[in-house]
């Protein structure tokens, strides 16, 4: 281990893991869809490190914005107007959903969705529980770890007092309710209805239009219509998280923009930047906005609205137009489909492919009844699956990809072409061998 690796783990925390195996691999410098280290390895970035890179490294024309604006105004407190406020906003709102047209910004996705859970509760008091589904991630921070489901929640319990309800998620490879789609009617986006009536006083639902690190779920085509017709005739909010799934991630500027969905609050960050800087950013409906000119918006901090995190975000929207990003997802999405598709045709411990865009996951099962390799209770207890392994080995090859207990999160940066998906398609092949390994007929 280099001098700063050896600085880092020793004085910082590795996050979601215990620290006795962390070594971390030091990076000296990133480019495209490339990063590398201190001894010159390049590894691609199949995953966009946590769902977030989605211009690659080193986009100019977002790093020239954040420069410029740090020779303009630093810092200023979010009681004041900025020309980069204003410009952030008119961008924003050439790409949100019609739906939405305030925002609080923050600085990264926990926030966006803490100030989600403020405000719906502040516009439905005195209703206040908020529906969120069992298989997903909102972020870290205490709110937002009272909403997620995975078993990271599991280390911060208890959790808000009787504020968060939960629901079963559109996994049709693993259905909770153990039904088949679409014999099962919707099953489980008809239980909200029930969910809502019976628990009375449901303010919102907040929910991943796409589940992201939980193995990138995407419903069924009339899931997401479904549960939001019930949310309007029950007066209860819909809140789509759209953390990972925003910013061309889909083929749309948004996944709600995939059902049609208007959302009252949607939530993002990650991307809106680049990830060059930090943004979380949490977008109201009018109806929601035109509430808080005569009631109290309770919510705030110092960073809210930060010039450098707003800079970036124009950049961004004008890349994306020059690049016409959003048919370029569409078309490397096929094909890196297309090429998933083959791997599971080869690779008997495959039990599933699924995905959008340029969101995908290959989900790993040891035999012919899809027993994972692992699960949250391995995740929760820190013990090291043989996915662990096989993503060590890839990483090894200079391919580096996000892995849950038994799946990989395949999402790089949309700017990738076709060599360099054929390059990762490559090397998975190789490393996917050694579950085969495992595999039990």
């Amino acid at each position: 281990m280099d001098d700063i690796a050896k600085v880092v783990k020793e004085h910082t925390f590795g996050t979601w893991r215990k620290q006795r195996d962390w070594n971390p691999i030091t990076v000296t410098k990133a480019e495209g869809v490339y990063f590398y280290d201190s001894q010159g390895k390049r590894y691609l970035d199949l995953s966009s490190q946590l769902v977030n890179v989605n211009l690659g490294y080193g986009n100019k024309r977002v790093i020239e914005s954040i420069k410029e604006q740090l020779d303009k105004l630093q810092y200023i407190s979010p009681a004041f107007a900025t020309e980069v406020r204003m410009k952030a906003v008119k961008s924003l709102l050439k790409v949100m959903p019609r739906s939405i047209t305030k925002f609080f910004f923050s600085t990264s996705g926990t926030e966006a969705n803490e100030a989600a859970i403020k405000i719906a509760r502040l516009v439905k008091n005195p209703k206040y529980k908020i529906i969120a589904r069992y298989r997903s991630y909102h972020g870290s921070t205490y709110g937002s770890i009272s909403l997620t489901g995975d078993y990271r929640r599991w280390f911060a319990e208890p959790h808000i007092p009787g504020g968060v309800v939960r629901i079963p998620e559109p996994y049709c490879f693993r259905c909770p309710l153990k039904l088949k789609y679409p014999d099962c009617n919707l099953a489980c986006a008809n239980y909200v209805e029930y969910v809502i009536r019976n628990e009375h006083n449901v303010a919102g639902i907040i929910l991943e239009p796409i589940t992201g690190t939980n193995g990138v779920v995407v419903p069924p085509k009339e899931y997401l219509p479904t549960v939001r017709k019930i949310a309007n005739e029950n007066d209860v909010l819909f809140i789509a998280d759209e953390v990972m799934t925003g910013w061309g991630r889909t083929e749309e500027w948004f996944a709600v923009n995939t059902w049609g969905i208007e959302p009252d609050i949607l939530t993002t960050a990650k991307s809106a930047t680049a990830s060059y800087v930090p943004i979380g950013i949490t977008g109201v409906s009018k109806e929601i906005g035109e509430f808080f000119e005569d009631n109290f918006f309770a919510h705030g901090h110092t960073f809210e609205a930060h010039p450098i995190s707003l800079s970036a975000i124009p950049a961004v929207i004008e890349e994306f137009e020059r690049l016409d990003l959003l048919s370029h997802v569409k078309a490397m999405g096929k094909y890196l489909g297309e090429r998933l598709m083959e791997l599971k045709e080869r690779h008997k411990s495959i039990g599933d492919v699924r995905g959008v865009g340029l969101f995908w996951a290959v989900e790993f099962v040891k035999d012919k009844n899809n027993t994972p390799f692992a699960t949250y209770e391995d995740k929760y207890k820190g013990n090291t699956s043989s996915v662990d392994k096989v993503a060590k080995k890839l990483l090894d090859e200079g391919v580096y990809v996000f892995n849950g207990p038994s799946w990989f999160v395949i999402s790089p940066p949309l700017i990738i072409k076709k060599e360099e998906i054929d390059e990762a398609i490559d090397k998975l092949d190789k490393v996917i061998s050694e579950l085969d390994k495992e595999y039990r007929e």
